[in-house]
């Protein structure tokens, strides 16, 4: 009887543990996990489970402040007793990593074009002019429109789906055989998932790459993977076939992921007078070339857009990246220069200049889609919260400053304690979380909700809508919901606008978008967004 093939990956007893302001928190706690070459291995659970940790500590990429014990076998390498140098070889050859936040991955001084041509560079040897073809390409391969326009881009000027597919990009620019893709598709709509997915399969048929696929979303693990491991608290709880654990699973645990899925519906809201309202709103951006930015063409980000919002009404918007969500939401605050009229509780924005409109902003707050960037490094959790009321409650005192900022951590599950630490201290689940504590401790009127629930695994984004409709009642709020989930935004919506290329394409009840949608895009996106949902049990 023939010995089993050797493992890519083999990692045993795998232990890390952080030390922070002097106390130890073990992070992974004797994991044993391996992937065999060509398969595709699904590793899931909540934020702070432990996923990233360990994904990180078999590339060699944990902090200094991270010790970590154990084995960890990469295509015959002990990559835990590796120097810097034998990691660098390794890395992005034999195992490459698709990280979660792409904004704090990419370098926002290089076009992205010459980012992804730098792998190949490096690892190849190409010549810059080769590996700028190969990296039109890869771009055209992840699906991003014209990429030869887009090498010229750099990360800020584009959506949070594109730089996803960037990253996607570099990651696969070496042929790699093992791909660590971890929250992959977090950022990208649910039809730019379904190709995304279908690319890396085509990609693991060809090049026989193995993927361990690192996601809070059951749906696309039971899509993508052979075998799942599912952990919790720095543990592996159960494994196996994803067939059997998904739908047989054995651990209470594992039964509650299959079960967290945003559920329920908005009670209707009574009539009344609009709280905003947008016609006819334009916004264009001009694209440049050249030594001393000639303007050649503009791009229009939105394109006659209008709508009405009531007070306590939800309106959803949807529609795949770069199609204008966000920087509708921003034009709405007039956070984005544009053109139209837009009217909110009786102030006419276009009209008001930047000194007028500063009182206006405690009742208009805006919660953005990347959690790591817009929380400030330098300051904690409880300054970061309590920044609001310094500039629009000056006279309260620093002890109801603070008594209001736990009740507002307090409100979206974290505890009072972490006021004292840092963003960066926190999983990117518990970073939105501070987000959106910040959004809501001024109580405000409208808030413009940018993927808030993006960056959660689906157990707490079942608990942020929840959270969300509860607040929403309790204090009469009004918001502007953009997400490509569509799971979560039927349960949030009244009333839902999609959008492609800056238009609206059709907008109505959420019942009528849902269940009666008149045009081919949006069946085409609830089509999408239905082939990602896991089946039941």
């Amino acid at each position: 009887m023939s010995d089993p093939p050797t493992p890519l990956l083999d990692i045993k007893d795998l232990r890390v543990q952080f030390t922070i302001h002097e106390q130890t928190v073990d992070a992974v706690k004797g994991v044993d996990m391996s992937i065999a070459h060509g398969e595709t291995v699904g590793i899931v659970g909540e934020s702070g489970s432990g996923k990233s940790v360990t994904a990180l500590a078999a590339l060699g990429l944990l902090p200094d402040t991270a010790e970590t014990s154990g084995t960890v076998i990469l295509d015959g390498h002990a990559t835990l007793d590796l120097s810097q140098n034998a990691l660098n070889a390794i890395r992005g050859v034999t195992a490459s990593m698709i990280f979660q936040e792409p904004m704090t991955s990419l370098d926002p001084l290089y076009r992205v074009g010459r980012q992804v041509a730098e792998v190949l560079v490096y690892h190849q040897g190409m010549s810059w002019r080769s590996a700028r073809d190969r990296a039109v390409e890869l771009l055209d391969k992840v699906g991003i429109d014209n990429p030869a326009r887009r090498l010229n881009a750099y990360p800020h000027e584009l959506s949070g789906g594109q730089r996803q597919r960037v990253m996607i990009a570099m990651a696969l620019a070496n042929n790699p055989k093992l791909l660590i893709a971890d929250e992959p598709t977090t950022a990208l709509d649910a039809t730019v998932q379904v190709r995304i997915l279908a690319l890396l399969k085509e990609l693991q048929a060809e090049f026989g790459m193995a993927i361990a696929f690192i996601t809070h979303d059951l749906g696309i693990v039971s899509h993508i993977a052979d075998r799942v491991y599912v952990m919790k608290s720095g543990e592996v709880v159960e494994h196996g076939p994803v067939d059997r654990v998904l739908h047989e699973p054995r651990h209470d645990y594992t039964r509650m992921l299959i079960d967290a899925e945003p559920s329920g519906r908005k009670p209707p809201t009574e009539a009344r007078p609009p709280l905003l309202q947008a016609r006819d709103l334009h916004v264009h951006f001009p694209v440049t070339a050249g030594l001393f930015g000639r303007v050649t063409h503009t791009v229009d980000a939105l394109d006659g857009v209008s709508l009405d919002v009531r007070p306590g009404q939800t309106l959803g918007i949807v529609g795949e990246s770069g199609s204008g969500k966000t920087t509708l939401g921003r034009a709405l605050l007039r956070l984005q220069a544009c053109a139209g009229e837009i009217l909110f509780d009786g102030h006419r924005l276009q009209a008001m200049d930047r000194a007028e409109i500063r009182p206006l902003r405690r009742h208009m707050q805006l919660l953005f889609q990347d959690p790591n960037g817009s929380l400030s490094p330098r300051l904690t959790v409880g300054e970061i919260i309590t920044e609001g009321l310094l500039v629009h409650e000056p006279a309260i005192n620093a002890e109801e400053r603070q008594t209001r900022a736990i009740e507002a951590l307090e409100t979206v599950g974290l505890p009072a304690d972490c006021r004292q630490r840092f963003p960066h201290e926190f999983s990117g689940g518990q970073r939105q979380r501070i987000a959106i504590a910040r959004a809501l401790i001024l109580k405000p009127k409208l808030v413009v909700l940018d993927e808030p629930t993006s960056a959660l695994d689906r157990t707490v984004q079942k608990q942020v809508v929840d959270m969300l409709r509860d607040l929403q009642s309790a204090f009469d709020l009004t918001y502007v919901f953009i997400s490509h989930d569509l799971a979560v935004v039927r349960a949030m919506a009244d009333e839902i606008i999609v959008m492609r290329h800056g238009r609206v394409v059709e907008q109505g009840s959420t019942e009528d978008i849902f269940e009666r949608p008149r045009k081919a895009y949006t069946r085409d996106l609830i089509a999408a967004a239905s082939r990602q949902a896991l089946s039941p049990a």
